[in-house]
């Protein structure tokens, strides 16, 4: 077997009476074990291997891709079984060792995402699933167990599916064994749709079709093209690429379409429907485990045709894809912030090259490397400049509230509300933004002025009233809202400080009770299920003022909502990220689109203390080319990404002596090479996350350096505790 000259694993024959084996364990690589009598094992085949103790699941791997020490043949074990799945392609093969060597992570952690359903590495069986008896058994029922069954009632699945509607695992077996749930066999592996690709041929404009044209041209001759479909709000982008999704599905292949957020789900599967005729292969982490295993396997067989889903799907081991599509590619959820720290968006370009498949990148605010890359050519460039069916752009103007600032214990100054009234009369809906969840981003005591945080974290608790809890967003925390302040005692001196999202909806209910709101965030909205009885909500007019936070801005069309209020506009642009104003200008553009879709002009508003800030001057003015051109100059004086690269060491342990001391050995060990500089060591603006104490370094470097090679070099002269993990993070999003 031999590799390529970037060191990409070829398929090869494997020598003899052993085989290399990538275990699906975090920690661990490759080990040899014997190939097991009367077997013919060959690279990617899934296998079950011993483990010490235990037998875990593995790939057959290509015979030198990675460096193992020997082990003597007498010594090897046998490989215990070869699974009953398809084997894994030569292109995933090759996009885990590419991941694992471009994102400095373990291989095995990177294959864990691959074969991340162990169900489905098992023979079809039938599972058992459970459901409220009807009629229920005469057993006496205590009131817990009544609350329990009104939560289950309606709802089929595993113990652990079920558990998932906030029942615990313990008492759903005991309404098992009191027969009130009562077990329905179910196949686990039931047949996925088909979606047929001339099922309902699209009305598209002269414009559409024209890129329909260039986006099929690539499917229809099977190569590789990364393709950037840059189209304003209400485009049409969606309709045009599903002109390239069914050329794939005509040639028999896959298509993988990749949605920042789940609750984007359940809108872009309506279209999907009303095109090609039924629901693609969902994959995203709402689904239940028999629902993942049928998802997982169908993607594996090919018999899944298109798989929407979130970024993880990108992993899945298609045998025969044929297209990628990267949806709102500028979305800052495509980088995975723990485990694998990889960025989707640049993984399903070196999956498509792999894979010879095109690509395409879809955004109205395309990232900034991504245009980049099209006006260097590296991409090829599609625009949909205007709207379709002739609807206009909106108006965007600013307030200055320092000018006009909101009385006092409100949130929206008098034009804005003034504005709202307006639209309300006319009978048309409005949008208020605010990209910050909960009641309040602080709890404070007048008595002592303690500040409520997190004890796992070095973040403060944000009140959630809807929900009566102090939450933490960054580890999960929660707990019931004190009556008392914990620090000094004090009786009803805790005040919530700030608005988030739930107290702006509480202040347009106080003012306009005639308004029929709705908060709109991740906590309300948190699953396709729920994304569905939202829309109805709006369509059916039941709701007139949606008030919520990005997952707003992008995927809805609401023709009747024609006022987008941006409540603050200057949050995006605090701390120290270098990309605060892209993603301001991003956000507020995204958010601004979802105004004026119909027949109906819209109109956004921006809230602000600093109009004069280049990104919303670049925003009223309806300044796109401009804002690009400064942003990009100035990254390049800056020599700043895209223009060079970053990366990230990140050292987290319980014990802050020893995550100081390593961060020490580190700093004295670091490398001095020319065209590159390293910061730090830091402490990290979250000190403490989920109780580890956080220090990190950020290497700044000359475009072109060979990073993965410093660093692994600089890393690989110093140990550290076990305590202590040290995490790159290659090309970071997050400097938290």
């Amino acid at each position: 077997m031999s590799t390529s000259s970037d060191g990409t694993p070829q398929a090869g024959r494997i020598a003899g009476n052993r085989v290399r084996v990538l275990l699906c364990q975090h920690g661990l690589s490759v080990f040899d074990y014997k190939m097991p009598e009367g077997e013919a094992l060959q690279p990617g085949d899934v296998v079950r291997v011993p483990l010490g103790p235990r037998q875990v699941p593995g790939v057959v791997w290509d015979a030198d891709a990675f460096a193992v020490q020997e082990v003597a043949e007498n010594r090897l074990r046998p490989v215990a079984a070869r699974l009953p799945v398809p084997p894994l392609p030569e292109a995933t093969r090759k996009l885990v060792a590419w991941t694992s060597r471009y994102y400095m992570a373990p291989a095995g952690a990177v294959l864990r995402m691959v074969l991340s359903v162990s169900d489905a590495l098992e023979e079809a069986k039938t599972i058992l699933e459970y459901r409220v008896a009807d009629p229920l058994p005469d057993v006496p029922l205590t009131r817990k167990r009544l609350e329990a069954l009104e939560l289950l009632s309606g709802k089929q699945g595993t113990v652990r599916d079920l558990s998932k509607t906030g029942v615990t695992e313990s008492m759903i077996r005991t309404l098992v064994s009191a027969g009130c749930l009562r077990p329905v066999p179910v196949a686990a592996d039931a047949p996925v749709p088909q979606p047929e690709p001339d099922f309902a041929q699209p009305v598209l404009s002269a414009e559409q079709a024209a890129a329909a044209d260039e986006l099929r041209r690539p499917v229809e001759e099977g190569r590789f093209a990364p393709l950037l479909l840059e189209g304003v709000t209400g485009s049409g982008k969606t309709e045009v690429y599903f002109e390239a999704v069914a050329e794939a599905l005509r040639k028999g292949g896959q298509v993988l379409v990749l949605l920042p957020e789940i609750a984007l789900t359940e809108p872009w599967l309506n279209r999907f429907k009303a095109r090609f005729g039924c629901l693609p292969t969902a994959w995203h982490s709402d689904l239940s485990q028999k629902e993942r295993r049928r998802a997982w396997r169908a993607a594996a067989s090919g018999e899944a045709k298109v798989v929407v889903g979130a970024r993880s799907a990108l992993f899945l081991p298609y045998p025969d894809l044929k297209l990628i599509v990267v949806d709102e590619e500028h979305e800052t959820t495509f980088k995975q912030e723990e485990g694998v720290l990889y960025q989707a968006r640049d993984v399903a370009v070196m999956r498509g090259s792999l894979e010879g498949c095109p690509v395409i990148l879809a955004s109205a605010t395309p990232a900034l490397e991504t245009r980049l890359n099209a006006e260097s050519g590296k991409y090829a460039h599609i625009r949909l400049p205007d709207r379709f069916g002739g609807a206009s752009m909106p108006a965007i103007a600013s307030l200055d509230l320092r000018r006009t600032p909101p009385e006092r214990g409100r949130w929206l100054c008098e034009p804005l509300h003034k504005q709202v009234v307006e639209t309300l009369e006319r009978g048309e809906q409005v949008l208020l933004f605010l990209n910050r969840r909960g009641y309040a981003p602080l709890t404070l005591c007048r008595t002592c002025g303690e500040r409520i945080t997190c004890p796992m974290c070095s973040a403060w608790l944000v009140e959630h009233k809807l929900t009566g809890r102090l939450h933490c967003h960054h580890c999960g925390f929660a707990t019931p809202i004190p009556a008392n302040c914990p620090s000094c005692g004090a009786a009803d001196s805790l005040v919530a400080c700030g608005p988030g999202v739930e107290r702006v909806a509480e202040e347009v209910e106080r003012v306009l009770p005639e308004a029929k709101v709705a908060v709109v965030t991740s906590d309300t909205v948190y699953s396709p299920a729920k994304a569905a009885a939202f829309v109805e909500s709006v369509e059916t007019g039941a709701v007139n003022v949606l008030v919520g936070t990005q997952i707003l801005a992008k995927g809805y069309h609401f023709p009747n909502l024609t006022l987008v209020g941006v409540v603050d506009a200057d949050l995006g642009l605090a701390g120290g990220d270098l990309r605060a104003a892209e993603r301001t200008f991003q956000q507020i553009t995204q958010v601004a689109g979802r105004a004026g879709r119909g027949s109906k002009p819209g109109k956004v508003v921006l809230q602000t203390y600093q109009p004069e800030a280049p990104v919303l001057k670049a925003l009223v003015a309806g300044d796109i080319e401009g804002f690009y051109r400064a942003e990009a100059a100035a990254r390049e004086r800056h020599g700043m990404p895209p223009f060079g690269r970053l990366a990230a060491l990140i050292l987290s342990g319980p014990d802050l002596s020893a995550v100081n001391d390593t961060a020490q050995s580190l700093a004295r060990a670091a490398p001095r090479v020319t065209g590159l500089e390293v910061l730090g060591p830091a402490p990290a603006p979250l000190a403490m996350l989920r109780g580890r104490h956080r220090m990190r370094f950020l290497i700044k470097a000359r475009k072109g350096m060979p990073l993965q090679t410093i660093l692994n070099e600089w890393l690989g002269r110093v140990r550290w505790p076990c305590s202590v993990r040290v995490t790159p993070d290659i090309d970071p999003q997050s400097f938290l």
